[in-house]
């Protein structure tokens, strides 16, 4: 996720923090402050693209798409969160914990946060019997057993070792 902002709301800059150490309301909250307060882009990969060249080359080509949708014009400057920065339009800069410590961060990992969260309800009504609303698709007891008694969906990831192994034991 990628946001350009100038003067927020008193509000929304008190609010801003990790998005993990946020409840799920006020998260949402702050998510419908930024969009009428920042421009925002967001950038998405596919299943298949993250089974091609993996998960952190996924999550680059996402910010490099995410900058893209900001549309003109384009930031001079990307703060991203972690070690690692993509290749992008842009200066980029890594911030560790950066979500903890820059507001900007911390504001675009509550976007990230509801976007995928909101995917993830989606996918649940797409593909009911995962839970995916309550466990966002991780390896939950639930999600696991929902696997094993549904099968495995093609929102998957392929490249996933307990998806590949269950797939493997299906030939």
């Amino acid at each position: 996720m990628i946001l350009q902002f100038g003067g927020l709301s008193d509000e929304l800059r008190n609010g801003l923090h990790d998005s993990k150490k946020i409840k799920s309301t006020k998260r949402e909250k702050l998510f419908q402050m930024l969009k009428e307060q920042a421009r925002i882009g967001i950038g998405i990969s596919s299943v298949e693209e993250i089974d091609q060249v993996n998960i952190l080359q996924a999550t680059m080509i996402a910010m490099g798409r995410a900058i893209d949708d900001l549309a003109a014009p384009p930031p001079d400057l990307a703060l991203i969160d972690g070690n690692r920065a993509p290749k992008v339009k842009c200066e980029a800069r890594t911030v560790v914990k950066g979500d903890s410590k820059v507001l900007s961060v911390s504001a675009a990992s509550i976007v990230a946060k509801v976007t995928r969260d909101n995917l993830m309800t989606e996918l649940g009504e797409q593909y009911p019997g995962y839970g995916w609303a309550r466990n966002a698709g991780y390896g939950t007891c639930e999600h696991q057993s929902a696997l094993m008694e549904l099968g495995v969906t093609p929102v998957h990831r392929r490249s996933f070792a307990p998806i590949r192994k269950m797939l493997s034991l299906d030939l």
